[in-house]
């Protein structure tokens, strides 16, 4: 994530302005290959010598900034680790015992014999059974510049500018108060998959609007809140890159900007260009919920599971998009099924809320035990509930179905 003078903008007339890098610049291509290079040839360096590398290649001032930006994504795809074959805390603490051990020794012997670092390195060395030199590269590997780099996850010139843009609308994102969305002429499918990265990343919003006319879907920004705004922050920048997916869309964002937190604005369009890096697929699927449902293959062979593409408009209540569809193969009927599982915790209120309006649909909960949800609040939904401990139960689940076709 950049942070700090890293996050390029300029301000016009109270607008936030990116400084976004031309995708299909020769200049910014060789840079990003520049930055590339040093960070797949630096497997077994440490963190510090990989920011000498980068200095040496960029230089000082601000006119490297944006380069710094790029260095600074490229370090969020690696992953270090800290290299001792003694925990750096222990090796410390008995390397400061005995030095001070020998030093009191000096003085109770009353002469002025010299303090020789290397016979303390050799004792602690021995009494670890490692060698002296392994001592001194060990003793602060913990240190976040000693860190060596264990793996990187490689990208191309290109991909490089387009995840450096996309990074600079999200930390644009972390000052805001409210975000208005706007999605108009989409897929059914793509309706259904903004929605659910909307319920993925936890994020507090409401929506208004059909599926003829489009959506308008308002985010409370991480400033809006009293506490944990930078985990919010952090999940309102992990849905941006699945908002850019859509092919019609246009945000606008209220900041508190700079210093003093002065109101700014902040637009983003899909014309504008930015290329997200996520996967055009459909949507997140805990492995529990993936595990129920091959189970349940299995023993209802008469009855079919697709992810829902329904919709269901409720008014200003905003929208439910079902999770899964169960179709009962012989007579056509279809259930919708709900799972709420303890990675909905966050969500759960507002989907308890929705359900609640939902009697004219037939669909079913599955609801996970460890969200301690009252009885009162499940006495008033009009759907059956199918209490779990780690997955929903397949031959359970298969019983509340068959019991909705009646």
């Amino acid at each position: 994530m950049l942070t700090g003078p890293l996050v390029l903008t300029r301000v016009s007339k109270d607008r936030v302005i990116p400084r976004y890098l031309p995708r299909d610049s020769d200049h910014w291509n060789e840079v990003a290959e520049s930055l590339l290079m040093v960070f797949r040839e630096a497997k077994g360096m440490t963190r510090g010598e990989i920011e000498d590398e980068i200095d040496s290649l960029v230089g000082e001032g601000k006119a490297t900034l944006a380069q710094r930006g790029l260095a600074k994504v490229l370090e969020d795809r690696a992953e270090f680790e800290v290299v001792s074959e003694v925990p750096p805390e222990t090796l410390r603490e008995r390397l400061f015992t005995a030095a001070a051990d020998a030093r009191r020794s000096l003085r109770a012997a009353g002469h002025r014999a010299p303090f020789r670092r290397d016979a303390v390195v050799a004792e602690v060395a021995a009494e670890l059974n490692i060698p002296p030199e392994t001592v001194a590269v060990s003793l602060f590997a913990d240190l976040k510049d000693e860190n060596r780099l264990l793996s990187f996850d490689d990208i191309s010139a290109e991909r490089l500018v387009d995840r450096y843009n996309v990074a600079l609308a999200q930390a644009v994102l972390l000052r805001a108060v409210r975000i208005d969305v706007e999605v108009r002429h989409l897929k059914p499918a793509r309706y259904r998959q903004l929605f659910r990265w909307l319920k993925f990343h936890r994020l507090l919003y409401r929506v208004e609007g059909s599926m003829a006319d489009g959506y308008v879907i308002t985010i409370d920004g991480p400033l809006s809140l009293f506490s944990a705004t930078t985990k919010y922050g952090f999940q309102i920048a992990q849905f941006l890159p699945a908002l850019l997916l859509c092919e019609n869309f246009r945000l606008e964002a209220e900041l508190r900007w700079g210093p003093k937190r002065e109101p700014r604005s902040f637009f983003l369009e899909a014309k504008d260009g930015l290329v997200s890096h996520y996967q055009d697929s459909a949507s997140y699927t805990p492995a529990e919920l993936t595990a129920f449902l091959d189970r349940f293959r299995q023993v209802a062979p008469k009855w079919t599971v697709t992810e829902s593409t329904e919709i269901f408009e409720l008014g200003r209540e905003g929208v439910w998009v079902p999770d899964y569809r169960f179709v009962h193969v012989p007579t056509g009927k279809d259930v919708f099924v709900e799972v709420l599982g303890f990675w909905k915790r966050s969500s759960l209120d507002r989907l308890l809320s929705l359900l609640r309006h939902l009697d004219h649909v037939s669909y079913v909960v599955a609801l996970s035990e460890r969200l301690k949800v009252d009885e009162d609040t499940l006495a008033e939904l009009s759907g059956p509930i199918l209490k779990f401990k780690e997955i929903p139960n397949a031959m359970d689940m298969l019983a509340l179905l068959e019991s909705r076709l009646a």
